[in-house]
């Protein structure tokens, strides 16, 4: 990795740093991206991860890059080298993905967008750092091996951190964050569906202060 996929790898270490939690987040209606954010952001968490699952995504991330300054936006589930274009171009600061091929790790890197790869086994963890990628995400958190399997990793990988995610909530949160290999959890408990459609931003910013309140290694 060059020196400017470096610059982009001590971004993503900002952006873990910024709080305990990365809010992931699948948003339908376009319309409640900057109330959410500010909800969010009003309870510590600043790191926002836009899940580009659905119609509404970039449309959400735009507004949230143009209307609240404070948020450090993000777009996840990208999944091919069109998708880091368009969160881009849609001003998200840094993207995320629940695994990683050869043609979309080309296009992180000759992009301008940091990127966060996603790795379940040793071997993927491996080919990631091979790469320069010393903090990747670790999805399915849970259904992978859980902190039990991070925990593993950390002697004979110990230049890598990770941002678990999947299957995590204040319940398992700490098992994590107390880890040496954590740099953050990712958590969509924070913006549950039926919080967004009742417009019940006050409940999200106390689960994100809750969040935003949990003890890291």
């Amino acid at each position: 990795m060059n020196d400017a996929g470096a610059q982009k790898q001590n971004e993503i270490a900002r952006v873990l740093a910024l709080a305990p939690v990365v809010a992931v987040i699948v948003i339908d209606d376009a319309t409640q991206a900057v109330p959410l954010a500010r909800a969010l952001v009003a309870g510590g968490i600043r790191a926002l991860e836009v899940t580009l699952r659905t119609s509404a995504a970039l449309d959400a991330i735009h507004a949230i890059a143009a209307e609240v300054e404070d948020a450090v936006i993000g777009a996840g589930t990208v999944l091919a080298p069109r998708d880091i274009a368009a969160a881009g171009r849609a001003g998200a600061r840094f993207g995320v993905s629940p695994g990683a091929s050869a043609r979309l790790l080309d296009a992180a890197e000759d992009g301008e967008l940091p990127f966060l790869p996603g790795a379940a086994t040793a071997s993927e963890v491996m080919v990631l750092a091979e790469r320069g990628y010393r903090h990747q995400k670790f999805f399915p958190a849970e259904l992978a091996g859980g902190a039990a399997l991070l925990r593993a990793l950390a002697s004979p990988l110990p230049n890598v951190r990770f941002c678990p995610t999947g299957g995590i909530g204040l319940v398992n949160a700490e098992s994590y964050l107390h880890l040496p290999n954590v740099a953050a959890i990712g958590g969509s408990w924070l913006t549950p569906k039926a919080l967004l459609d009742a417009g019940d931003w006050s409940e999200v910013t106390a689960l994100a202060r809750a969040a935003a309140a949990l003890g890291r290694a």
